[in-house]
């Protein structure tokens, strides 16, 4: 079975060909960064605009790489949330006009679903397992029991980590996207330098909260500028630094405390945020030492695209799922479980 993926949900406009679920035979990107590089962020009339010039080529690019026709697809897999409304209406209403025109099957599929199950494009980890999605949108823990079998376990309160090195990373002064240059940063720099907060939250739960650790550095640097801190020698670096893994301790806690909860034996972390190589080395240590096998995608099905949405398209079509025609975008809504046959 031969799925066409599309996803707009934010900034990268994406379509990808999978068969059977986890084969991949094509994988299209077109970034958007230098368009937003400039204003600090993504401007979603600009990102849907940018869709509407990239749509049409990127899909015809990746069905050109897969040495496939229209008339090879078993089904078109689109998502329609969570991101950005302007963005996702430009996907799905061309996924809706392929499917009509070529009257192919079409599925809705959730961004997050595509992100959980993107580490079956190159692995298997045994079910049930604790998926860690982090990016710059989404912070979220999931039980996943099986394919369109998931139980939400935490999610963020207000800043997704993604988004907390987006602007912490501006407030620095390196650049958006943040992730990438706070990375780099670090890497000169000295994680203890600076006692950042950690957002725990209280009792057992499992949510995050990264809106303070933000607020706090943006105070911090405020006061390093001004002199009005004992900064020593500390660098911009060891703030970078001390930023980086004072985001990474509560992940890294958290995804092992849903681990334990859950009695899962795996964690799989994904999403933007899971190329981070600081966090992969430590998650990994601390899985291996709790007991828990670590799995994470390669980099660029981390990131947003559209094969991670042919393969979750993939099961979707398989059990008999269709979307109708008048299925719209949300920008917020929970992932659905796939009805058994």
């Amino acid at each position: 079975m031969i799925i066409l993926g599309i996803d707009t949900s934010c900034d990268d406009t994406s379509a990808g060909v999978v068969e059977g679920g986890r084969h991949v035979l094509s994988n299209v990107v077109q970034s958007q960064v230098r368009v937003h590089h400039p204003h600090g962020g993504v401007v979603p009339e600009l990102a849907s605009r940018e869709h509407l010039r990239n749509i049409m080529p990127v899909v015809q690019e990746a069905l050109s790489r897969a040495k496939v026709r229209m008339a090879d697809l078993d089904g078109i897999a689109v998502t329609v949330g969570p991101g950005l409304v302007g963005s996702l209406l430009v996907g799905l209403y061309y996924a809706k006009g392929l499917a009509y025109v070529h009257d192919i099957p079409m599925v809705a599929v959730n961004h997050l679903e595509g992100h959980i199950l993107s580490i079956f494009l190159e692995d298997t980890p045994p079910f049930p397992f604790v998926a860690l999605t982090v990016s710059g949108g989404h912070t979220s823990l999931y039980h996943v029991k099986g394919y369109g079998r998931y139980i939400q376990m935490g999610q963020t309160l207000d800043d997704a980590a993604g988004e907390a090195f987006d602007k912490v990373s501006k407030i620095l002064g390196l650049g958006y996207p943040g992730g990438v240059p706070i990375e780099n940063a670090s890497h000169d720099g000295l994680k203890d330098r600076v006692k950042f907060p950690r957002a725990y939250l209280s009792g057992e739960s499992l949510d995050f909260s990264f809106s303070g650790l933000k607020t706090a550095v943006s105070l911090y640097i405020k006061k390093w500028h001004d002199k009005q801190v004992e900064a020593g020698d500390i660098t911009l670096p060891d703030i970078a630094a001390s930023f980086q893994e004072a985001v990474i301790d509560v992940l890294v806690r958290k995804a092992l405390k849903a681990g334990a909860k859950s009695g899962a034996k795996s964690i799989v972390i994904a999403g933007g945020v899971a190329c981070n190589k600081r966090l992969r080395m430590r998650l990994q240590e601390a899985a291996s030492e709790k007991g828990f096998a670590l799995y994470y995608p390669r980099p660029e099905y981390c990131t947003d695209n559209g094969a991670m949405i042919a393969a979750a398209g993939y099961h979707r079509v398989s059990s008999g799922e269709k979307a109708d025609l008048s299925v719209d975008v949300r920008s917020k809504f929970p992932i659905k479980d796939l009805k058994p046959m």
